[in-house]
């Protein structure tokens, strides 16, 4: 299906991703919407619909944590809608203001994402560890917990394609260097192969320095129609494909969620008539670091078994040919979820932009976003994929 009106990102602001305990989800609003707002030279009055995303599991957000963030910046009085779609809940709330658009009805929306998981009690991780309602004896209480599930991804990616730990730690490697040019990441250091495969085991083979850290932070976009451009000031990005897919739950046992990645890719690649072929960088969802190899395949960078060998050819560090995460990714920018997928759309508008600085892909002129989130009965409960072009 081909988008009915032409929608551009024209600001974007975020704050930058770590531990702050003592910041609150009122402050980090306020610093990410009003960035977004400058850079799309937008008013409040200018803002017609806005969506928020946050999952709030570890930390009680304020019951409307949105509308408060909104209000600093003066934006009232307009429809806010909060969206709750597990680590995708950013995302989704960019795909409904992309989609409020698309209907005629608004012109221009905001769509932001923020979270706080600082020091979360065991409590509140016990919460997590059983999600899945009444099926949590099945998944949570078995230790199907996120480290284990991709734990279990690598294993059997290891034993079906032969992909090596080093190859797999790599990612981790990789995307840890490309966080120390990103002054919005959470972490600003390299770390070596071998302090990868040294660190603490999380859940084998997986270690300490290949899961992502929880943090805080907020990030926010300002979306357009193409006829209203005139008004703005903000640098436009097109959003020319957008797909998003949930689980089926069939019970395969897969543990790579490929059909809900592809599926959602198909999507938005048969949406902008664009092929991976044609894609130019990629922010991707690295929860953990045996993740960006399966989605270089489920997204056609690669074959299927060869997403080990892409990373470990350097294909996609910087200065490669499709530079993955150049952010640093969730492993080193961070993963505040909610905030995750529109801090993903910060970096990829900034590249092609131009205005990624050190971290910049020479001649970006089309990045991908992906991000996802949830599990159930080995699928994922969301994947939102979108393709930029400048």
């Amino acid at each position: 299906m081909k988008p009915q009106r032409e929608v551009a990102v024209i600001g974007v602001g975020m704050t930058p991703f770590g531990k702050y305990p003592h910041r609150s989800t009122r402050e980090m609003g306020e610093e990410a919407l009003w960035e977004a707002m400058t850079d799309a030279g937008a008013r409040p009055q200018d803002i017609q619909v806005a969506y928020g995303g946050y999952v709030g599991m570890f930390m009680d957000l304020p019951m409307m944590a949105i509308q408060v963030a909104l209000e600093q910046v003066g934006l009232v009085g307009l429809p806010i809608t909060r969206v709750e779609n597990a680590c995708g809940s950013g995302s989704s709330a960019y795909r409904e203001a992309w989609l409020a658009i698309q209907t005629g009805m608004y012109d221009v929306a905001l769509a932001m994402g923020i979270e706080k998981l600082t020091n979360p009690t065991m409590d509140q991780i016990r919460v997590v560890r059983d999600y899945g309602g009444g099926d949590r004896e099945r998944e949570g209480c078995m230790g199907i917990f996120p480290p284990g599930i991709f734990a279990m991804s690598a294993r059997r990616h290891m034993q079906e394609f032969g992909t090596t730990r080093e190859q797999i730690a790599m990612v981790s490697v990789k995307n840890h260097h490309h966080g120390t040019m990103n002054p919005k990441s959470a972490y600003q250091k390299e770390v070596s192969l071998e302090e990868v495969l040294e660190s603490r085991v999380i859940a084998d083979p997986l270690r300490l320095l290949e899961c992502c850290p929880n943090t805080d932070g907020c990030a926010a976009v300002v979306l357009a129609a193409k006829d209203v451009l005139h008004r703005f000031s903000g640098d436009p990005v097109w959003l020319v494909g957008c797909g998003q897919t949930s689980g089926t739950y069939s019970g395969k046992g897969e543990f790579f969620m490929s059909e809900i990645i592809q599926s959602s890719a198909r999507e938005a690649y048969e949406m902008a008539g664009l092929g991976p072929e044609d894609i130019d960088m990629a922010e991707v969802h690295d929860c953990f670091s045996m993740a960006e190899i399966t989605h270089y395949e489920d997204l056609g960078f690669c074959e299927r078994g060869e997403g080990g060998r892409l990373v470990e050819d350097r294909v996609t560090w910087l200065g490669g040919k499709l530079p993955v995460n150049p952010s640093g990714g969730l492993l080193c920018k961070g993963h505040p979820l909610g905030a995750t997928g529109p801090g993903q759309i910060y970096e990829i508008v900034k590249q092609l932009r131009g205005q990624a600085g050190k971290k910049q892909v020479e001649g970006a002129r089309i990045g991908l976003h992906q991000n996802g989130g949830g599990f159930r009965h080995c699928d994922g409960g969301c994947s939102i994929v979108s393709i930029l072009k400048k």
